[in-house]
């Protein structure tokens, strides 16, 4: 075993899940469903505690993954969660309950994320989660931007997309948006960003006040 391989197995044991949160990640499981390794979650919480978030939004309810380490961060937030698949956010309904988070706190949106975003209000939100259909990411992502405060965080997990991003001779259609999508947030003066290796690779992305210096 690698020394990365040591230092991954280190990093995902130091992210302990609470017991509501590993019965989320078992239902993503047993569903086939696709969701954030804890390391990628305990960021999440760490920055929705370093903003004071209040207001968090996100693409992709997942039965509660996400939403879970969101509000462990930021236990006093309201989540408004974006998903398609009704049976998922029934699911991770009691769950939210059973972690103590009260009902007026979980606002869950089924929909189209691309038909929900736009509709959300501008500058409200102190943490945004874009974790939807990759093909879209850019179209989230420049949403999230519109969504989030200066100062506020958008974060885009699964942005090195089981490596094929960084692989150029991989063209399909998946790597092509990340990539897409990562060139002109890195070629954006309204941003910072910074990219990490967590889970599938996570991008964060912090939003500037219109006259910081470029």
């Amino acid at each position: 075993m690698s020394y990365n391989e040591i230092d991954a197995r280190y990093i995902a044991e130091f992210a302990g899940e609470t017991k509501t949160q590993l019965t989320a990640r078992s239902l993503a499981h047993e569903h086939g469903v696709a969701v954030i390794p804890p390391a990628t979650g305990a960021h999440y919480a760490t920055l929705a505690a370093a903003t004071g978030a209040q207001n968090i939004a996100e693409v992709g309810t997942a039965f509660g993954v996400s939403g879970l380490w969101l509000l462990r961060g930021a236990p006093e937030a309201v989540l408004t969660s974006i998903d398609d698949g009704y049976d998922r956010q029934e699911q991770a309904k009691p769950l939210f309950a059973e972690a103590g988070f009260a009902v007026n706190q979980i606002r869950l949106i089924t929909g189209r994320a691309s038909d929900v975003l736009p509709r959300l209000n501008e500058n409200s939100y102190d943490v945004v989660v874009v974790d939807g259909d990759p093909s879209q990411v850019s179209t989230y992502v420049e949403q999230a931007l519109r969504l989030v405060r200066v100062g506020g965080v958008v974060m885009v997990p699964h942005v090195l997309w089981k490596g094929e991003v960084a692989d150029p001779t991989k063209r399909g259609a998946v790597p092509a948006a990340f990539r897409k999508m990562l060139g002109e947030v890195r070629d954006s003066s309204d941003v910072m960003a910074s990219m990490s290796p967590l889970g599938d690779g996570l991008l964060t992305i912090t939003k500037l006040a219109s006259d910081h210096p470029a």
